[in-house]
This record gives structure tokens, sequence and C-alpha cells, in this order.
């Protein structure tokens, strides 16, 4: 069979991303400061981009025209402008008024050495910067500093040595000994507690520096320290052989002592949410309105445009290069334009699914899914999951990430379905109302909720009390020293 080339015609579909579109799809998931930080590179490198000035109108000119700007064709006669200066102008009363300073309300020794703007910096210690400072102004050797060095890089953000004495003393090359006694001096340094193996060790360091020192305290935290974790202080009392009064003052003194000593120096910073919509109540309606705050007013340098159209003057690489900025500069404003309408249509669809919550609270918030609201707007499943990316609402409820309106249903026994989240919040409830002697069981919170109309299994109810960072019953159950 000979083989032989030929040509075929065949119409075919194909979709494809150019990158105008990955760009606004990119832009639709940013959050708002990152969007707001891409508009700002982008205005660096792209020369035909601008921020627009806002125009400002001024009330005392309102009657008055502005004056038409001269013709091109018009020339006009150079004129100079000189100044002159009468003869009896009085010279020294003008040095005398502009060369006054204003006062001064601190003065200062002008020989005295000022700080340096390094200097006046302020930033926040860490655990390591602290314990490093305290190194250096305590009487240690040179082997003895280089093992604290290794205790102190080896310590987390709680303050606990996580390397062992054998691995330190294999690092420094110095006997286990050593590393112990070094090791006892690091335990020394403020915060008490700190460099500590377990919190049985850190709350004893705690314990031994008590002014005066509690022998039961420590007794308790030496030998006894389960009986507080399991809230046995009926055991305790029985243990110890001492009179309830002693052992409740102790018990309270230990509950003072701080588990975590290094979280006080921690690194952690707090980051607060800038709100990408705003929803507020005027009279009977809730109105939807976009954060515009900071968010800069791009246009098109109008510079550019009359550059190409003025002449041919312009080299061509020059032209090639101001249409692509122009068309790159299009598409970013278009692109930034489509995700504020698809975020506002897509906060209107999650005002008018969960009217209730907004009037109410997180108890009346509905069941939804991504599809609803897909539906509603008009768009795929995907995109309003872009939308919704990184993103909050200000609501008269609080600040909520639009991700927390959707959430699955759980039967009720009869009529609508429940949130998973009013569930949660319900359940939150319940035990902050629970009597501490006697708090409630995953067993007795379901029977609760089904009195309540909500059908839920109890190995839910554990989840749920899990996910909100409640502990079980016997373990928040608070024992009364009573008589």
């Amino acid at each position: 069979m000979a083989l032989e080339l030929k040509q075929h015609m065949k119409l075919t579909q194909q979709l494809i991303i150019t990158p105008q579109l990955q760009q606004a799809i990119k832009l639709l998931q940013l959050s708002r400061l990152e969007l707001l930080e891409t508009i700002q590179q982008e205005l660096e490198v792209n020369p035909v981009l601008e921020e627009a000035a806002e125009a400002v109108e001024d009330v005392g000119m309102k009657g008055e025209t502005e004056p038409e700007a001269p013709r091109a064709e018009e020339r006009y006669e150079e004129v100079e402008i000189t100044e002159k200066v009468r003869d009896d102008f009085d010279w020294e009363s003008f040095l005398e008024d502009y060369s006054t300073y204003a006062p001064v309300t601190n003065e200062r020794d002008p020989n005295q050495e000022q700080p340096s703007f390094e200097q006046r910096l302020t930033s926040k210690p860490s655990l390591e910067d602290h314990l490093m400072w305290q190194l250096c102004l305590s009487d240690f050797t040179e082997e003895e500093r280089e093992i604290a060095i290794q205790i102190i890089g080896n310590l987390n953000s709680d303050g606990y040595l996580l390397a062992s004495v054998d691995e330190i003393a294999q690092l420094t090359g110095v006997s286990a000994h050593r590393v112990e006694h070094v090791l006892r001096k690091v335990q020394g340094f403020d915060p008490p507690g700190v460099a500590a193996r377990s919190l049985q060790e850190c709350l004893l360091i705690q314990a031994q520096t008590l002014e005066p020192r509690n022998g039961l305290v420590e007794t308790i935290i030496e030998r006894y320290l389960p009986y507080l974790e399991n809230k046995n202080y009926q055991g305790l009392v029985k243990i110890l052989r001492r009179p309830k009064e002693e052992v409740r003052a102790a018990v309270e003194v230990i509950l003072s002592l701080d588990p975590k000593p290094g979280r006080v120096y921690s690194e952690e910073e707090v980051h607060y949410v800038s709100p990408d919509i705003y929803v507020l109540k005027v009279d009977d309606e809730f109105v939807v309105v976009l954060n515009e705050d900071g968010m800069p007013k791009l246009r098109i340098n109008p510079y550019y445009k009359e550059a190409l159209r003025r002449d041919s003057a312009v080299p061509e690489e020059a032209k090639e290069y101001i249409q692509g900025k122009l068309r790159s500069a299009a598409w970013l404003i278009k692109s930034i334009h489509q995700r504020q309408r698809t975020l506002y249509k897509v906060a209107q669809s999650i005002v008018n699914f969960q009217r209730d919550f907004f009037e109410k609270g997180i108890a009346y918030l509905k069941p939804m899914v991504l599809r609803d609201v897909a539906e509603d707007v008009g768009m795929h499943e995907s995109t309003i999951s872009r939308v919704t990316t990184n993103k909050y609402m200000h609501t008269p409820q609080g600040i909520f990430e639009l991700k927390y309106f959707f959430n699955s249903s759980i039967n009720s026994v009869v009529g609508e379905a429940v949130a998973s989240e009013s569930v949660k919040e319900r359940i939150r409830q319940l035990i902050r109302e629970e009597d501490p002697a006697n708090p409630y069981s995953d067993k007795d919170l379901v029977d609760l909720l089904q009195k309540e109309n909500i059908r839920i299994a109890r190995r839910t109810v554990a989840k749920y009390r899990e996910m909100l960072g409640i502990l079980p019953s016997h373990k928040r159950k608070r024992v009364l020293w009573g008589a």
C-alpha cells in the first residue's frame, strides 16, 4: 500500500484560555489587599496605566467659566517679569520676622548625643532575643555559653525544650551532666518555666519561684498532677490528708500558673480583616455596598493615545510597545470592573438567601451550597467558589467570610432542614448555659437538640464540639468546694 500526503478540512471546537481570561480569573480570587498590591505592581511597570485623580468641585467657582486654553497656532510675545521694591521698605523688620524660629517645647543640650534613627524604631522582641539578652548579662563561661545557645536555639514558641540532653551533649561535645547543669541555669531565666521539658517541669519551676514557697503546691505538681487533669479534687483531699481549704488554695495557685510561658513573646502579629463588602440596613431593606476605600481609580494615560494618532514620527518598535501596554491596561481595567460586578451580584444573592440571618443572628442561618447562588446569578459554581475565596463581609451580626454562609444541612424532625453552623451555635449556647457541677454529655446534647426539632447523631455532636474547641463533659466539670 503506497503512502501519500492528502489535505483534509476539519471543523472542530476547542476551548482555549487566553492570557486575558487567565488574568480575569486570577483577579477574581484575590483578596482585597492582594488586589491592591497587584494594581500597584501594574502601575509601576506599565507607563500607559495611571491613577485618575478625583475631580474636586469648587463651590465658590460655580458661576464662572473655565478660561479657554490657547490654541497651538497662537503666539504670544515673551513678557519679562520684574519685581520692584519700594525705597522706604523696612528690611530690618522683614528679616526679623522671617528669621524667627517656632517656639521649642523641649530644649536639649546641643552637646548631648542624640539617638540614631535606628534606635528610635521599635519592634517586639522574640523569646530567643529575650533569652539571649539575659545570657549576655549572666556569668557564664565560654563552654557554658555555647551550651546555653544550643538550648535556647532548640526551644519552641511555647518555651519548651525540644531536644534532649543527650542530643545537646552530642552537639556541643560535652557530658550530659554538664548540659544538665547549664539547663538548670537557663531555666532560671525570665519568663519562669522556660526551657522545661514537660508540663510538670514547667509548673514546678514556676512554683519554686513563688515567695513564700508553698510545699503543698510543689507536692501536688510532682506527684498528683493527674488528679488535677481529671479534676478529682475529692480524691486529692483524701490522698493528701490535708484540710480541704489548704488543698483548694494550692489548686488555685497551680491553676494560676502559665503552662505556655513562651507565648508572651510570640512573634505572631494580629492581622486585621478589611471587609470587601458592607451590608447595611436602610429602613427595612439590606443594601450591599462594595468597599472602595483606598481602591485606585485607573485610567489610560491620554498622552500615549495621542502619540499613536498624531503622526508617523514614532518608531514602529515604540508603537508596538505602546499598543501592547495599552491592551494590557485596558484588560486590567476591564477585569477589575468585572470582578467588582461579580462580587456585588454574589453578595446580593447571599443577602437574599440569608435574610433571616442578617435580621436575627446565627441561629437562623439557612443551609446553602454554591449551586444555589450559581443558579441565582447565572454563573458556574467554580466562579462562585473563586469569588467567595478570601473575601469578607461586614454585616449587622459581625464580620464573616463569604465561605461561612455556605454550609451543609441537617435534617430536622419536622419542617425544613437546619444549617450546620446554626447547630454548632446552639451547641455552644447549651454548653455555656449548663451547670458547671453537672455538665451535659454528648448524649444529653443529642436529647436536648431532639427536643428542639434537630435530629443529629452523638458522634456528630462530638465532632462539632471538637471543632468548637470545647472539652468533653468530664473535663468541663467544676467541683464545688462546699461543705
